[in-house]
């Protein structure tokens, strides 16, 4: 990688972040932006590059991205690989998906940017699984190699989810709307916005949920430790999914929005019943990303990893 800064974005179903990276793993010049202020993506990372005297980027993006042509998943843009590099002017472009960025990124979290839930501290070798609610469900891993550790990207957000007993069972089927419920139509910003409705036919929004939540709405309580719940136990799968004995860590702007009120959810029971494995998974570090911008600061990570 050479000396100068390199441009690192985070591309998510509603926000985009951007910013400069350096050789020392620091992001500089960060903003913020939402996906539906902006009607072309070129527009804020040609203002970020400025007349800085970049040739590289790593952009994360929330979708598949093993094709020339990068679709999100839950927003309408189609970023041309080859057409970006060009107009941007750049030497190298790597587009890698959002939650393998915060993957690269979990192992150098501080203790104070995590909140862990079970065990003291993630171990530094072996698998390693992040997955979390925000606009949809991302999922990814860290998978220990001959080597070193290997990213691996997933689309299991879209994974099919069923109720596990007759009260679930009843809010599934008033959340299903034809198609079979996936994991993302449950736990996601949107999800928490459906469950909530059909658990009390209240429509409210993620962000009016989870201040009621704060405020001590019963509705809402109830709504959320449901939401937990079933988070726990997708990441318990997940877990055992992906061999991932060396820690999960929880991102997404909803699973960070609600940190302080996992502990007091059946999250972790959730999470560890998975007969005749709950022994194991009890051994799991499990934890919070606290960070704000996890997206970037995996995304310089894995720049900075690679080859010149």
């Amino acid at each position: 990688m050479p000396a100068e800064r390199i441009l690192i974005a985070d591309i998510g179903g509603t926000n985009t972040r951007i910013a400069l990276g350096d050789r020392n793993g620091r992001l500089h010049d960060l903003q913020t932006i939402k996906n539906s202020d902006i009607a072309d993506l070129r527009e804020p990372l040609q203002t970020a590059i400025g007349d800085n005297s970049i040739t590289e980027a790593v952009l994360a993006v929330a979708g598949p991205v093993d094709s020339e042509t990068v679709s999100l998943t839950n927003y309408s843009w189609k970023i041309s690989k080859p057409s970006l590099q060009k107009s941007l002017g750049l030497t190298r472009l790597t587009v890698i998906n959002d939650f393998m960025a915060a993957a690269y990124a979990a192992p150098a979290m501080r203790d104070e940017e995590l909140l862990f839930l079970q065990g003291a501290s993630a171990h530094r070798s072996g698998n390693i699984l992040i997955c979390g609610p925000g606009t949809g469900f991302g999922v990814a891993a860290l998978i220990d190699s001959r080597r070193g550790r290997v990213g691996l990207a997933s689309e299991a957000g879209h994974a099919i989810l069923g109720p596990v007993d007759r009260s679930e069972e009843k809010i599934f089927e008033r959340m299903r709307s034809g198609d079979p419920l996936s994991t993302e139509t449950v736990l996601s910003g949107q999800g928490l916005s459906r469950l909530h409705e059909a658990m009390h036919d209240l429509r409210l929004n993620s962000e009016e949920i989870i201040g009621n939540l704060k405020a001590g709405d019963a509705k809402a309580i109830e709504t959320v430790s449901l939401f937990l719940s079933i988070f726990g136990r997708i990441s318990g799968d997940l877990a055992l999914a992906y061999n991932a004995m060396s820690g999960v860590f929880l991102a997404g702007g909803v699973g960070r929005a609600l940190a302080q009120h996992y502990k007091s959810s059946s999250f972790i029971a959730s999470f560890r019943n998975h007969p005749p494995y709950s022994e194991r998974l009890a051994k799991v570090p499990v934890a919070v990303l606290l960070h704000e911008q996890p997206g970037l600061l995996g995304a310089l990570q894995f720049g900075l990893a690679q080859p010149d």
